[in-house]
This record gives C-alpha cells, sequence and structure tokens, in this order.
C-alpha cells in the first residue's frame, strides 16, 4: 500500500504541484497484488489452485478490507459516507496496478481535497535534497531546473 497516499486521505488539504502524483493502496502480498490473488481463486476451481496461493489469498482478502476501512475512516472525517466508502473501494481494491499515478487533476476528480498551488518556496526547498541515482528500473524525478552536467576534467 502507498504509505503517502494514506497519510494524504488524513490531511484536511493535499497540495501538489504538476509533477506530484498519489498512488493506490491496494495491498501488496509478496510480489502480488491482494486483488490479483483474488482474481485467480475466483477464476480457477479450487482443486486447482495450490494452498499457498489459498493462504495468500485469504489473507489478501483480509487485507484489502483493511485498508478499505482505514482509507474510509479518514475520508469520512471530510466526504459522505457513501463517496467515502466508493473512493475507499476505488483506491484499495486493484482498480489500477500498484505503480499506476494519480495526478493532481485525476486526484480532485476523485473528489480529494487537492490544491495545486504549490509554494515557490517549497519547490526551491526541494532542490536541497536531490534524488539517488537508481542504478535500475525506471521512475521520474523531477528537476526544477536543467540538471547541470559536471566535468570530470580539471579546468
Amino acid at each position: 500500500m502507498s504509505g503517502g497516499t494514506l497519510i494524504s486521505l488524513a490531511a484536511d488539504e493535499i497540495v501538489m504541484c504538476e509533477h506530484s502524483v498519489l498512488g493506490p493502496i491496494d495491498p501488496q502480498l509478496g510480489q502480488s497484488p491482494a486483488a490479483s490473488l483474488l482474481t485467480v481463486v475466483d477464476k480457477k476451481p479450487v482443486k486447482d489452485i495450490d494452498d499457498q496461493t489459498l493462504i495468500l489469498a485469504d489473507v489478501g482478502r483480509k487485507a484489502i478490507e483493511q485498508v478499505k476501512h482505514a482509507a474510509r475512516e479518514l475520508l469520512s472525517r471530510r466526504l459522505p459516507p457513501k463517496k467515502a466508502a466508493e473512493l475507499a473501494d476505488t483506491l484499495s481494491t486493484g482498480t489500477w496496478t500498484h505503480d499506476y499515478p494519480i495526478f493532481a487533476s485525476a486526484a480532485k476528480t476523485l473528489g480529494l481535497p487537492v490544491n495545486i498551488e504549490m509554494p515557490k518556496e517549497i519547490m526551491e526547498l526541494m532542490t536541497l535534497y536531490p534524488q539517488p541515482v537508481r542504478m535500475q528500473g525506471g521512475g521520474v524525478e523531477y528537476l526544477p531546473e536543467p540538471r547541470q552536467k559536471h566535468s570530470s576534467r580539471p579546468r
């Protein structure tokens, strides 16, 4: 589950810039999304499913309900109960893959209290905390200005 998104669900206001994203809070069990484990159990006959998958699906069902309940509790502080329940369901049940980026406009459409007026000082502060360079994998790094090339040659 996405800890950052859960924290934001508790906030009165979520301030995001044009590069910010939230993510789904769907539980992951090892390498598998809990929702996908439930799909396997729903689509295959039980006799064709190994015990480990059945156990993981049971844990996955519980994990989804726990996360959904937590999200509903957080969201119900500022949304009507029905809307809070619907949004909690959307974010926690595998609607998207776990790495799906929910941009500010989409978060607003979902009903989250998003403010896109990121103070300039915050963006300046972010430049003091460069992200580590990853040796593998993808990802997007926000750079408020063009990256400067450093020459290894003496001047």
